[in-house]
């Protein structure tokens, strides 16, 4: 039964009503914006508020930094503790792109403290829903007791939860517009639902953990409940491999045989073929790279110093099982930063020894092969274990990691960028290239190389600006200064074109204080230009000098501006982007670019099986996970530049997170070995017949380059 009120429906019970038997929970209606909605109990800065049909349409203006509007509780507040999430509907009707925020209010809010944020971006004429996951504050006494990892059981969130049972509003704003923009909500919802419940104190909570790494105080279907469950699944799965041993019309490497001939060089290359890009295989078949990151055994390993009462069963160190017990310093964010070493244990290596037994090993790695053919998949992706990839039954990409001397004045989430134009990244480029000889190099198997991963390239300013904040025996800030003193030849001269007081070039080496972005745009402009070239023209001749024929696939963008995207078109043979987003079927270069790209990660998780965190992109449950999988990879192979996807990862992370604390439901398997059905049939739906839907649909390239 549902009370109308003023344009806002509200279930009359606050738990969310059943849609299916597949325990997905029906979304609750909390506002709707038809002819009964009061326009005046709306709250607007710098907008101009309007009703289109049933939706509610904001014309924000750019003189306020948070233009937006405040929608409360029309009885004081929502209680949606037994909801997932917060959904609003939104459709980009303005000229321009737009990112437009979502934030979650308990009383005090005020934007860090008592709130949930969350945002998108909005292409012209797109339509999307903004979802934000509804985190709740973890209670006091056990705030001290869980940390390291990025979810918690029970929704629970160490830092943005907040008091799901009295949320009294919501504002829907941008952030410091330059432009006008115009966008429309035609609804806001509450849905999904909550992971299971558990014990608020410490004594119920402990151990969180059984001993098969898989969270004790739930059960779920798959989950492993005993030794002898190993052997049961692993039976169903051979069974399952059996009936389905690869897609018909595939040769060795997973090309396209039976489509048409092209020349064969004997190594992967590319090829622009009726307005779209593809990869063509050895054998001179078209091939489109659909895979996965992190083929290994190593997945699901986790921290355990301060953290052994947390775990039912930790094998001693010199029994069987205790060879997954080790060591690790790595921990770049989050509780373990900088308390290196610290004990590690390795549940998807010891589930893996139970499993096939002492034989573990070889039986992993021929079963990997095995499961990506049968599962449609033909390539073994970023990160995944050498000695498995080097067996070449399956093609696989190769990560070149390489050291050098950072530029000091650069941030970034994953570290400094580097400086290129030291002698050290050179010369460590090569290095990491050179150690592919005897491996990758030469081997037809290879599609290609990955060189870096991640790198903070900022705005199309940034490393400029970064270079002129680096200390002066900084080698990036001594080329830019040659750049400078060529241009200028005085001091004087680049005085009066940036606005600055320098007393000589030895004074703009000794500062760190960067000038006016405005004033000195051509020349920073010109210099981040210069930067990004520098990088890529370095990693191609390292990768070219090591095997000639070999493809270089980029850096793997997460955070690009066209400046950088343009420069990794200038060098590399494929261009790399780690894309976590709903569709890429619209993703597009800078205009003029016309190159492969490649998605070197994506993936969708959900919290219905045990795991405390979605990952990057949160889906209701297994059964959207899959179809969001479908999604995706559909609307990638419907871009004409797209040649590859690659999921993030082949097997889940550790249910306790790993160093740097994430435990995320994205694997294709679950931490027992066990493959997620629902996934695993969207990316045989997927990959069965991704040739013929790329190739027999000409409108695919209507719209290429």
């Amino acid at each position: 039964m549902l009370l109308r009120t003023a344009g806002l429906v509200v279930a009359c019970a606050f738990a969310c009503v059943l849609l299916t038997t597949n325990h997905v929970a029906a979304e609750r209606v909390l506002f709707q914006f038809g002819e009964d909605f009061d326009l005046a109990t709306v709250q607007t800065q710098d907008v101009q508020l309007s009703r289109h049909g049933s939706a509610l349409r904001l014309a924000t203006g750019h003189a306020a930094d948070w233009p937006g509007i405040t929608l409360k509780a029309p009885q004081g507040h929502w209680d949606l503790s037994t909801c997932e999430y917060l959904a609003v509907d939104l459709k980009n009707v303005g000229t321009g792109d737009v990112e437009v925020f979502c934030r979650v209010d308990n009383p005090g809010a005020d934007g860090t403290e008592n709130c949930i944020t969350e945002n998108l971006d909005l292409r012209p004429g797109e339509q999307k829903v903004l979802k934000v996951p509804l985190k709740g504050k973890m209670p006091e006494g056990l705030r001290s007791k869980l940390f390291g990892m990025r979810g918690y059981p029970g929704g629970w969130d160490q830092n943005r939860g907040i008091d799901l049972g009295n949320v009294t509003q919501l504002l829907v704003f941008v952030h410091k517009p330059s432009l006008d923009h115009e966008f429309e909500i035609a609804g806001v919802r509450a849905g999904g639902e909550r992971p299971a419940a558990v014990p608020d104190d410490d004594k119920g909570v402990f151990p969180l953990i059984d001993a098969f790494g898989q969270f004790r105080h739930a059960d779920w279907p798959g989950k492993t409940q005993s030794p002898a469950d190993f052997a049961k699944h692993e039976k169903a799965e051979a069974a399952d491999l059996a009936a389905h041993p690869g897609p018909e019309g595939w040769n060795r490497y997973g090309g396209w045989q039976a489509g048409p001939q092209l020349e064969a060089t004997g190594r992967f290359r590319v090829e622009k073929r009726q307005g779209k890009w593809w990869l063509v295989d050895p054998e001179g078949r078209l091939f489109w790279s659909h895979g996965a990151d992190c083929v290994r055994w190593t997945t699901g390993y986790t921290p355990i110093t301060d953290r052994e009462h947390w775990f039912a069963e930790l094998p001693e160190r010199n029994s069987p099982l205790g060879r997954f017990s080790g060591t690790s310093g790595w921990a770049p964010h989050g509780y373990y930063q900088d308390k290196g070493p610290f004990d590690t244990y390795n549940f998807t290596g010891a589930n893996l020894l139970r499993k096939y037994g002492d034989d573990w090993q070889r039986q992993f790695a021929e079963i990997c092969h095995r499961r990506l053919r049968s599962w449609g998949m033909n390539t073994i992706a970023n990160w995944s274990d050498s000695s498995i990839y080097l067996m070449r039954k399956t093609p696989y990409t190769a990560n070149v990691g390489f050291g050098s001397k950072e530029l000091e004045g650069s941030q970034g989430y994953w570290g400094k960028f580097p400086d290129v134009f030291d002698p050290s990244f050179v010369e460590g480029v090569r290095r990491g290239m050179g150690g592919q000889r005897d491996k990758a190099a030469g081997d037809p198997w290879c599609i290609g190389y990955f060189l870096s991963n991640e790198l903070s390239w900022g705005d199309e300013l940034s490393l400029a600006v970064a270079t002129l904040a680096s200390p002066p025996q900084q080698e990036a800030k001594r080329v830019f200064l040659e750049v400078l003193e060529k241009k200028y030849q005085t001091i004087e001269r680049l005085n009066a074109a940036w606005r600055t007081d320098h007393a000589s070039w030895g004074a703009v080496r000794n500062s760190q204080q960067p000038p006016d972005r405005k004033r000195a745009y051509d020349d920073l402009a010109a210099f981040y230009t210069q930067t990004a070239e520098q990088y890529f023209r370095v990693c191609r001749e390292a990768v070219k000098a090591a095997d000639p024929q070999g493809l270089y696939l980029g850096c793997r963008f997460a955070w690009a501006n066209d400046r950088a995207v343009r420069a990794a078109a200038k060098y590399c043979d494929v261009v790399s982007f780690n894309k976590y987003s709903d569709s890429v079927a619209d993703f597009r270069f800078p205009p003029g670019v016309d190159k492969p790209m490649v998605i070197g990660e994506f993936h969708f998780g959900a919290l219905d099986r045990g795991m405390f965190h979605t990952g990057l992109r949160p889906v209701a449950d297994q059964n959207a996970r899959a179809e969001a999988y479908r999604s995706y990879v559909r609307g990638a192979l419907a871009n004409p530049w797209i040649v590859g996807t690659h999921w993030f990862q082949y097997g889940d992370q550790a249910t306790t997170g790993r160093g740097d604390g994430e435990n995320y439901q994205i694997g294709l398997l679950d931490v027992c070995d066990t493959p997620y059905p629902e996934t695993i049939e969207a990316v045989r739906q997927v990959g069965y017949g991704m040739y013929g839907d790329r190739l027999k649909r000409r409108d695919l390239g209507a719209n290429g380059p």
